[in-house]
């Protein structure tokens, strides 16, 4: 069948990925396509792809698996494998998954409704090209299926540094920063369909515009969307936090939208482990740019990466970064072992630490964060917070969901109809994740 017809999207990973997903969505509706949740409908079957870490690998290969069968039994699908690991792997998957018809990196997004034409017509298709930078084509398409109050747009693809234990920049390429009109423009349409929290994405934010003459720099284009009427909320991700420098922090205190949350991975706390990471930062580095944030924004929360069990990592090392904890003051965060990824450089250091201690590194690193966000979220008991309206919980009847400026959800009896709209809750009760309250003047 070379044509149109219903296509189905699975998609793993990041935010990144959502967006992805969301760019081919646009143009394969464009061409006449039309998105179905059903896979058992599908006539193209599109699976976006992460490989930050093996769990998700792994994850991939069971859903593959799944729609492979359903081409075995007779449905007639056009199955494709997208993101990350089809860039990591193309030729792989191509030769292990003879059912798969098309593989194609993150740059062939902007492509996917010709790559598709190509596999209806039977090819069997591999696109894993790094475009040109100079003009790179990001996609300028809305994602037809935005809904709700908070949205994503991409500001930037790929990454030039490189983190021993880290595969982006095999997977998404060098850097390359989107023009600045075209980020305003599409904040706005965001706006004009209802959307008032935006979060700008970029593998690296704080080099943005650094590559392309005359572009703004990141604290510039922060102060640009920031005067997008009707945007209300503005965040950003990922920082890195050697670049992270004082005009960004500037920002905190000059522009009231931006949000009082910062997502800033800081891996480990240990100098020694983060020279072997090769993050060029140290410790009393982060924390003295953790200082200056919260002096811009003395209610600042913060949330981190970190990884546990990186080869070479002592027991002292790690006592150091489970201090980095209370002198950060981490509310949240994402951890993990270490995770060996193909052709990464942290893969010639031999001296891995034992998986059992790794494990209980990570336990014990879980356990006290976990504390640490149950005490933040109780501390807010009794005070009112203000919150967007994000729609109806999927807990409980009769109860919405809101988000703050510092990305806490507080959860109150209310109804659907204040989505969208900006309220205040006087906080009742603290949980680990969130927090319970009732709408003030209710």
């Amino acid at each position: 069948m070379d044509g149109a017809g219903r296509v189905y999207f699975h998609t793993l990973g990041c935010q990144m990925n959502e967006v992805d997903t969301g760019k081919m969505r646009a143009r394969l509706t464009a061409q006449g396509w039309v998105t179905t949740d059903d896979p058992g409908l599908a006539d193209l079957v599109l699976v976006n792809t992460c490989s930050v870490r093996e769990k998700a690998v792994d994850k991939m290969r069971s859903v593959l698996g799944s729609y492979r069968m359903a081409r075995r039994f007779g449905q007639r699908v056009t199955i494709g494998v997208a993101g990350c690991v089809a860039q990591e792997r193309g030729a792989e998957l191509l030769e292990r998954y003879p059912e798969v018809d098309l593989v194609f990196g993150p740059d062939g997004v902007n492509r996917v409704d010709e790559l598709v034409a190509r596999a209806q017509r039977g090819e069997r298709v591999m696109d894993t090209t790094f475009l040109d930078l100079d003009g790179y084509p990001f996609s300028d398409e809305i994602d037809p299926a935005t809904t709700g109050v908070a949205g994503f747009v991409t500001i930037q693809k790929g990454c030039d540094n490189k983190c021993t234990f880290c595969i982006v920049p095999a997977t998404r390429g060098a850097e390359a920063s989107r023009p600045a009109d075209a980020i305003v423009a599409e904040v706005a349409a965001l706006v004009a369909r209802g959307i008032k929290d935006v979060t700008l994405l970029g593998q690296n934010v704080n080099s943005y515009g650094l590559k392309r003459v005359g572009e703004k720099t990141f604290a510039e284009l922060l102060r640009a969307v920031h005067e997008v009427p009707g945007l209300e909320v503005l965040r950003y991700t990922t920082s890195h936090p050697r670049d992270m420098g004082p005009d960004v922090v500037q920002c905190y205190a000059d522009l009231p939208k931006l949000a009082s949350h910062l997502h800033l991975p800081v891996q480990s706390g240990s100098n020694r482990v983060l020279k072997r990471m090769k993050r060029y930062y140290t410790r009393e580095h982060f924390l003295d740019v953790v200082a200056q944030l919260r002096k811009a924004r003395p209610d600042l929360v913060l949330s981190t990466d970190i990884i546990v069990g990186f080869p070479g990592e002592t027991d002292e090392d790690f006592e150091q970064t489970m201090s980095l904890l209370d002198d950060a003051g981490f509310v949240t965060s994402f951890s993990f072992k270490y995770n060996p990824r193909p052709g990464t450089p942290a893969l010639k250091l031999k001296d891995e630490v034992d998986p059992a201690v790794a494990s209980a590194r990570l336990t014990r690193w879980q356990d006290a964060q976990r504390e640490r966000s149950l005490q933040f979220h109780r501390s807010l008991e009794g005070s009112v917070v203000r919150a967007l309206v994000e729609g109806a919980s999927r807990h409980d009847e009769g109860v919405v969901a809101g988000r703050t400026s510092a990305f806490t959800m507080v959860n109150f009896p209310g109804s659907p109809e204040l989505a969208g709209s900006f309220v205040d809750v006087r906080v009742t009760r603290g949980f680990t994740h969130s927090c319970r309250g009732e709408l003030v003047g209710a």
